[in-house]
């Protein structure tokens, strides 16, 4: 995360109008908390874990995210799972979004 994303957010976030915004911190929010309780990938499928063994709900809140903002808001997104949670999580929330809009992995 530079200084200005610390001071000043993400902007691809916060230029969205209010209730997008309000809409996608809860999102985010999610991503964090499946990233702490379940990572985005898993070994084998099952569970919240679809046949690719990509998290559903990760995915789910993906495609909702590319709806919103296209690629530079899935990448805003991107970069703040990185700042909460560790670069290997992060990487892996890089291929359980595969094939999600323009996302690429």
């Amino acid at each position: 995360m530079s200084i200005w994303q610390k001071i000043f957010g993400y902007p691809a976030i916060n230029q969205l109008p209010a209730a997008q915004k309000q809409e996608v911190k809860k999102l985010l929010d999610e991503l964090v908390k499946i990233g702490q309780l379940d990572d985005f990938l898993s070994l084998q499928p099952g569970g919240p874990f679809n046949v690719r063994c990509h998290h559903t709900q990760a995915r789910r809140i993906g495609e909702r995210i590319n709806e919103i903002g296209g690629l530079e808001l899935m990448t805003a997104s991107r970069a703040y799972v990185k700042d909460k949670l560790k670069a290997t999580l992060a990487e892996h929330l890089d291929y359980c979004w595969q094939n999600i809009g323009e996302w690429q992995a």
